[in-house]
């Protein structure tokens, strides 16, 4: 059994060993805490060490960048100092030489000056001197015709009459050569004229070659089948014609009709037509009509088909409708007597072979080619020139830069944007100037008759005209509500006056106005 004593010091015991656990348990805390302060204080005195040596480096760095900043600037001013030190010389320079300069145009003024006023007293001098020399002329002309008259023993007026009568022998001579000059001058005009109807005749000797290429002829199973497409009082031949546009024309020839117009589109179209006439046997006006409505189409469909196969041959792809229809009308279209879609199609075959040679594009050039003369195929339904009216044409459909500088450029209206556009004008010059390609004489022809009839249409009041007679009749039908009788005379001498400074042609060529004015009524 523990007693009271022993528990009393065993608490005596537990209190005094807290005691010291506490106090040894402080004392450690503090001794941690010192030295943890005494850490700090080294840590701040390194880092205050360390800023220090930031500090001065950032100074130093700082006031070595100012001196290379105001070298520098320094040098900086001093070029600027040296650019405008120059400037100022050159302009010293240039003050100096215009100074120089008006220095020497003044001198060359007063050198002037002095001349002119030499030249001045020179020419006053001179009028005195002419004056005293006319005055001393007047006096010795009156002294000489005195003397001459007491040496003569005339007067006056039988010395005037004596002159008057050497005055007349002498003009008769100069009348007698001046009508050796007439009669020589006579004679040159009259060999001019003699050319000019010489040349008449040959133009009328070529008209018949000319109409061999701008005809067509159908054959007919007989005789009798003139008669039927002439038609009671010719209304079918009539009929036939105005429909068509072409000239029928039935001579002796056995079982042909010839078809003559300078359109070959409309004449191809009238060929077509009459061979189905001829082949059905019915004619009548109301059948030709139709008729040649079908042979229209069937023309228009095979140019569209022509035009398609160049295309394709050439493997260009992705063209307008209308342009392709503008294409395929080149099929019966020729300049200079060659067609002008097989033109095309030899055009754009040698600009791609150039273009493949050349490291180009290839399908790029023969569109531009094929397309390049596409215009002609419209020039007769609109105005203006071909190749105005094909680049309107490609413009309005989306064709590209290459196609519409490649229209213009070959005929110089605009500067060669692609180097494609080179080779197409090479190859147009190659395929027009190969031998054989052309016919200049027959193309001319055309060409002259329908500009004849362009330029009377370009009169206002005009409804319509016609060449004929070859090109040497120019006959010009007017709206007789627009234009009167007064006003023909001065439509006539206007065409003439414009024929005959914008054309050249061999011999004359006669304009003739009509103005008519019909009434029609009806019975019933």
């Amino acid at each position: 059994m523990i007693t009271p004593p022993v528990l009393l010091a065993a608490a005596v015991g537990l209190v005094l060993g807290a005691l010291i656990g506490f106090a040894i348990t402080r004392s450690r805390e503090r001794a941690r805490q010192e030295l943890e302060k005494s850490r700090a204080q080294d840590e701040a005195s390194r880092i205050l060490e360390r800023a220090r040596g930031e500090a001065e480096n950032a100074r130093k760095a700082g006031e070595l960048a100012g001196r290379e900043e105001g070298f520098r600037l320094r040098e900086a001013w001093e070029k600027e100092e040296d650019r405008r030190r120059e400037e100022i010389e050159r302009a010293e320079r240039r003050a100096e030489e215009r100074s120089d300069a008006l220095d020497r145009q003044f001198d060359r003024l007063n050198v002037r000056e002095e001349e002119l006023d030499s030249r001045s007293e020179t020419v006053a001098g001179r009028e005195q001197e002419s004056e005293r020399q006319a005055a001393e002329v007047q006096r010795r002309g009156d002294e000489a015709r005195r003397r001459l008259e007491q040496l003569a023993g005339m007067s006056q007026e039988e010395a005037k009459r004596e002159l008057v009568s050497a005055l007349e022998d002498r003009a008769r001579a100069e009348a007698a050569n001046s009508l050796r000059e007439i009669k020589e001058q006579a004679q040159r005009e009259a060999d001019r004229e003699a050319r000019k109807i010489t040349a008449l005749a040959i133009q009328r000797m070529a008209a018949d070659l000319t109409a061999e290429t701008t005809v067509s002829v159908v054959q007919l199973p007989s005789e009798e089948m003139k008669g039927r497409i002439i038609g009671r009082e010719g209304r079918n031949i009539r009929s036939f014609e105005q429909v068509t546009g072409v000239d029928v024309i039935i001579d002796d020839t056995p079982e042909a009709v010839v078809l003559s117009a300078f359109d070959p589109v409309r004449r191809e179209v009238a060929r077509i037509a009459l061979e189905r006439l001829v082949e059905d046997g019915r004619i009548h006006p109301g059948r030709i009509e139709e008729t040649v409505e079908k042979a229209a189409a069937e023309v228009e469909r095979s140019m569209v088909e022509a035009a398609e196969e160049v295309l394709y041959e050439l493997g260009i792809h992705n063209v307008h409708a209308e342009i392709v229809k503008t294409l395929g009308r080149l099929r019966f279209r020729t300049s200079y007597g060659q067609n002008q879609l097989q033109h095309a199609r030899e055009v754009a075959l040698l600009a791609g072979s150039m273009a493949a040679e050349m490291k180009l594009d290839v399908q790029g050039t023969k569109r531009a080619a094929i397309l390049h003369d596409v215009g002609k195929g419209m020039t007769h339904e609109h105005e203006g020139t071909h190749v105005e009216l094909g680049y309107r044409l490609c413009k309005k459909h989306g064709e590209t830069p290459l196609v519409l500088n490649a229209i213009k450029a070959h005929h110089d209206e605009e500067p060669h944007f692609f180097a494609e556009t080179f080779l197409v004008t090479a190859a147009d010059a190659i395929s027009g100037s190969r031998p054989g390609a052309r016919r200049e004489m027959f193309e001319g022809y055309v060409k002259r008759l329908e500009k004849l009839e362009e330029l009377a249409m370009e009169q206002p009041g005009v409804a319509r005209c016609f060449a004929i007679q070859a090109g040497r009749e120019l006959r010009v039908m007017v709206e007789p509500e627009k234009v009167g009788d007064g006003e023909m005379a001065q439509i006539s001498e206007n065409v003439a006056r414009r024929i005959e400074s914008e054309l050249q042609y061999p011999g004359q060529i006669k304009v003739v106005v009509v103005r008519e004015t019909r009434a029609v009524d009806f019975a019933r």
